[in-house]
C-alpha cells in the first residue's frame, strides 16, 4: 500500500477516534454554549438553544459527568459558569467545585435557560444564542460535534462556512478536513491497511484502551443499569461474558455520567468504547500477540467509520449497528481468519442488526451493546466456519461493499420518519 495513502488513512482514525467526556451531544451542546458565552463576553442572562432531533434526543436521558444529574440544563449551567470552549469534547471535564458552582446556578438561573427543537436538513444540529446588557452572541454547529460553522456578536458575522451541495447531501462530510473526502474506503482498502500497514503506524490506537478500559473498571463497581457488574458476576471465566461484561461496563459508566474521558469514534463515546474493548479483551484471553491485538482495534476503529460514512453521522439507525459489525470482523481476524472470512462475518451480521434503532443515548444503551457484542461473537463463529447468509437474504449481497450501502441507504433514508416517531414518543410519555 503507498504511503499516502496509509497516511490519509492514520489521519481519518486520528480525526474521528477522539477524546470526550460524558455523552457526545451533551458534550456538543455545552461546547456551543461555552464558544457563545466567550463571544458574549459576560455571562448571559438569557440562553436560547434549538437543536436538531437527533440531538435532542441523544441529550434527553444521560448522565451528565461529575454531577449525578441527567439532561442539559446541567450541562449549560457547566458551561456558562466554567466552560473552556478550546477544550472541545472535553468541555465538561471540571472540579468538583466548579461542579457545585454549576449547580448552584442552574438552582437560581435555570429559567434563563431555553431548549427547543429546530427543523435542520443537518441531523447533527446545535444554535446557541446569548444575550446580556443589550448585547448578544451566537455559535452554531453542524455536521460534526465540534465543526463550528457560524459565529455572530452583535449582527457581525465573524464565522460562517457555507455547504456544498455534496455536503448538504453528506452530515458526515466536513470540508475543514478534506482527507475525509479524499479516502474512498473499501472492505478490502480498510483490511490491508489494518494487516499490513507497518506496526510502527499503528501503536498510537493502544491509547484508546487505556482510557476505555478505566472507565469499565468503574462501571464494574456497579454503575448505571448495571449491566456489566451483573453479567461479570454470572461470566465464571467464561470468554465472551468476560468480554460482553467489560465492554458494557463502560457504556453503563459512560451513561452514568462518569468523569473520565473515553475515546470515541465517529463522534460517539459508546461507539468508541464498543470498537475498542472488545477486539482488546477478545485478544487478551485468547492469548494474541500484541501486534495481534493492535491490527484488529485498527480494523474494528476504521471499518466502523467506514460503515457509519454510509449512515451519516446521527441517525435513527443505533450507532452499536456499525460499531458491532466491526466487531465481527475483528473476532474474526483475531480467530485467525482472513479476508473471506472478514467478509462473511460482515454480512452476516448486517442480516443480524440491521433495524435496532436510536431511542436516544440513556443507561440501557448498555443492553445494546450487550445484543451487539453477543451477535458479533456468533456471525464470527458462522465467518469461520465459512458458513454466510445467502446473497438473496434481506440487505445482503455478493459484494460486501454493496451490502454495506445497502445498510447505509437504510439508516439514511429508510428510517428518516422513525426520528419523529421515536421523539414524539419520548416527549409524550403518559399522555
Amino acid at each position: 500500500m503507498e504511503e499516502k495513502v496509509r497516511n490519509e488513512l492514520k489521519q481519518l482514525l486520528q480525526q474521528e477516534v477522539v477524546l470526550a467526556t460524558g455523552c457526545t451531544e451533551p458534550g456538543a451542546v455545552a461546547l456551543c454554549v461555552a464558544k457563545a458565552c466567550s463571544i458574549l463576553g459576560s455571562e448571559p442572562a438569557s440562553i436560547r438553544l434549538r437543536l436538531s432531533k437527533n440531538v435532542f434526543k441523544n441529550a434527553m436521558g444521560v448522565g451528565i459527568p461529575g454531577t449525578g444529574m441527567i439532561g442539559l440544563p446541567i450541562a449549560v449551567a457547566m458551561a456558562v459558569t466554567h466552560g473552556d470552549p478550546e477544550r472541545g469534547l472535553e468541555v465538561l471535564t471540571m472540579p468538583a467545585l466548579d461542579v457545585e458552582d454549576a449547580k448552584d446556578w442552574l438552582k437560581n438561573n435555570g429559567d434563563r435557560i431555553d431548549i427547543g427543537v429546530k427543523e435542520s436538513s443537518d441531523r447533527l444540529y446545535i444554535e446557541c444564542c446569548v444575550e446580556a446588557s443589550g448585547h448578544s452572541a451566537t455559535a452554531v454547529i453542524a455536521r460534526r460535534h465540534t465543526d463550528f460553522v457560524f459565529l455572530g456578536r452583535d449582527g457581525e458575522v465573524l464565522l460562517e462556512k457555507a455547504l456544498s451541495l455534496h455536503e448538504q447531501a453528506d452530515d458526515s462530510a466536513d470540508p475543514s478536513r478534506d482527507c475525509r473526502q479524499q479516502v474512498e474506503l473499501s472492505t478490502r482498502l480498510v483490511f490491508d491497511y489494518a494487516t499490513t500497514a507497518p506496526i510502527e503506524e499503528l501503536e498510537f490506537i493502544r491509547e484508546t484502551v487505556r482510557y476505555n478500559a478505566a472507565a469499565s473498571e468503574w462501571g464494574l463497581e456497579g454503575r448505571g443499569l448495571h449491566t456489566g457488574e451483573l453479567l461479570m458476576r454470572e461470566a465464571h471465566g467464561d470468554l465472551v461474558h468476560e468480554v460482553v461484561s467489560r465492554t458494557v461496563a463502560a457504556s453503563d459508566a459512560r451513561m452514568d455520567g462518569c468523569p473520565m474521558p473515553v475515546y470515541s469514534n465517529s463522534g460517539s463515546g459508546n461507539q468508541g468504547i464498543c470498537c475498542t474493548l472488545p477486539p482488546y479483551y477478545f485478544g487478551t484471553l485468547r492469548g494474541c500477540s500484541d501486534e495481534r491485538i493492535t491490527r484488529a482495534l485498527v480494523l474494528n476503529h476504521l471499518l466502523s467509520i467506514y460503515i457509519k460514512r454510509g449512515i451519516g453521522r446521527l441517525s435513527a439507525l443505533c450507532g452499536i449497528v456499525n460499531a458491532s459489525i466491526a466487531n465481527a470482523a475483528a473476532f474474526v481476524y483475531l480467530s485467525g481468519g482472513g479476508y473471506r472470512e472478514v467478509c462473511f462475518a460482515i454480512k452476516n451480521m448486517i442480516n443480524t442488526l440491521s433495524g435496532m434503532v436510536c431511542d436516544g443515548a440513556k443507561p440501557s444503551c448498555a443492553l445494546k451493546m450487550a445484543s451487539g457484542v453477543y451477535s458479533a461473537y456468533v456471525c464470527s463463529l458462522l465467518a469461520c466456519e465459512g458458513h454466510v447468509v445467502d446473497p438473496t437474504d434481506g440487505l445482503s449481497e455478493d459484494c460486501v461493499d454493496c451490502s454495506i450501502r445497502n445498510l447505509g441507504r437504510l439508516g439514511r433514508e429508510g428510517m428518516c420518519t422513525t426520528d419523529d416517531c421515536i421523539l414524539d414518543i419520548m416527549t409524550h410519555k403518559g399522555n
